[in-house]
């Protein structure tokens, strides 16, 4: 199986699973103990930190762990004080469903490449918004928002600026520093790392609400015992040489384009993440791609994987104005470390048989 869904989960690192096995087998105690096998313990998820400030240039103070992306969102945003939340249209439903937990929620549009328009977020925000929250890029589309000018309107309406680097973190450079955000997420398993870790940063000096209740941990931002091997091996994985991916997705996109004369790149006039690209088949489902391109042995994605058997079409992609019919036609391909380019090759070839024989298929290509 040759895999194209690394936006979905990567694999683990051999580096990462290894250092991963080694600490849950041999560093079983529990950091918050002063004896020799706690300050072990505390020692791994120390060392850990530091490589996940160093790959955001922050202060390892400032890193909080998690389990994963989805706690991480949440926490900036249920942690903020209550208030209004701004958050856009194309954010992962981590945000939106936490935003409808905040007292009030206004939802910013975006344009037809799926970007926010800076000043629509300056008319948005409003005397009892409390916290901004933007993706830095899309896990559909992989577009990356102006996230920089955005910090500077949210810094001067003085409120809290939440950025979800999920599918940013270790795609592109992060510098949350040069960013300007007061919050930012990003999850292991997305960077070949394993599943259930996470972090967040906060700034120094923004306060947080915990959303879990027990120990001191984490700076009492995040209750309970530390996964000492998950945060390892999310240490490990931040550490890891990023690959450079643009030169694989542009042959990936120029071979399809080509091959596939009326496909299209959705998203084509937005700066994207290297390894994404989310394509068009005028009159196909891509349900029906994905799962032939499955049977041929490749992993692609019709859309996000957490909506996975969703009856209604990415909302990702109806909010940059696709009808229902686009939406359902359009596939996602996201590549990652381990793709190669015959891989590549071999994939624009497969996905040109199956459009060719689920065309024959379809009513509109009779």
């Amino acid at each position: 199986m040759h895999y194209f869904d690394h936006n979905a989960t990567t694999p683990i690192a051999p580096a990462v699973l290894d250092l991963l096995q080694k600490v849950q087998a041999e560093v079983w105690g529990n950091p918050s103990s002063i004896h020799t096998p706690g300050q072990r313990a505390r020692q791994c998820v120390e060392t850990a930190r530091s490589q996940v400030a160093q790959l955001l240039n922050c202060d390892p103070k400032e890193i909080v762990f998690t389990s994963g992306g989805t706690e991480s969102d949440n926490l900036a945003v249920l942690g903020a004080p209550a208030g209004r939340v701004v958050t856009t249209a194309i954010e992962h439903p981590a945000i939106l469903s936490a935003a409808k937990h905040q007292a009030d929620c206004t939802i910013v549009p975006v344009d037809s490449n799926g970007l926010v328009d800076p000043e629509d977020i300056r008319k948005a925000l409003r005397p009892d918004t409390t916290i901004l929250s933007v993706m830095h890029a899309n896990n559909e589309t992989g577009v990356i928002q102006p996230i920089e000018g955005i910090a500077a309107i949210a810094r001067e309406a003085g409120i809290l600026f939440h950025s979800d680097g999920v599918q940013a973190t270790a795609k592109i450079p992060v510098d949350v520093r040069a960013l300007g955000v007061d919050l930012y997420s990003l999850t292991a398993h997305k960077f070949s790392g394993p599943k259930g870790i996470g972090a967040l940063y906060v700034r120094d000096g923004v306060k947080l609400n915990p959303r879990q209740f027990g120990g001191r941990h984490e700076r009492e931002r995040r209750a309970g015992t530390e996964n000492v091997a998950g945060i390892a091996a999310l240490g490990a994985a931040a550490a890891l040489p990023k690959p450079d991916l643009g030169a694989l997705r542009d042959r990936l996109e120029q071979g399809l384009l080509t091959r596939i004369p009326d496909a299209h790149v959705n998203s084509a006039g937005a700066p994207r993440t290297p390894n994404t690209t989310n394509i068009r088949f005028p009159g196909l489902e891509g349900e029906a791609l994905v799962i032939a391109l499955d049977l041929a042995g490749f992993a692609v994605s019709s859309g996000a994987a957490c909506s996975s058997g969703a009856v209604t079409p990415s909302h990702v992609l109806t909010a940059m104005g696709l009808s229902t019919a686009e939406a359902r036609a359009s596939i996602r391909f996201s590549l990652g470390r381990t793709n190669t380019e015959e891989q590549v090759d071999a994939l624009i070839a497969a996905v040109e048989k199956a459009t060719a024989r689920l065309r024959k298929l379809a009513p509109a290509h009779a």
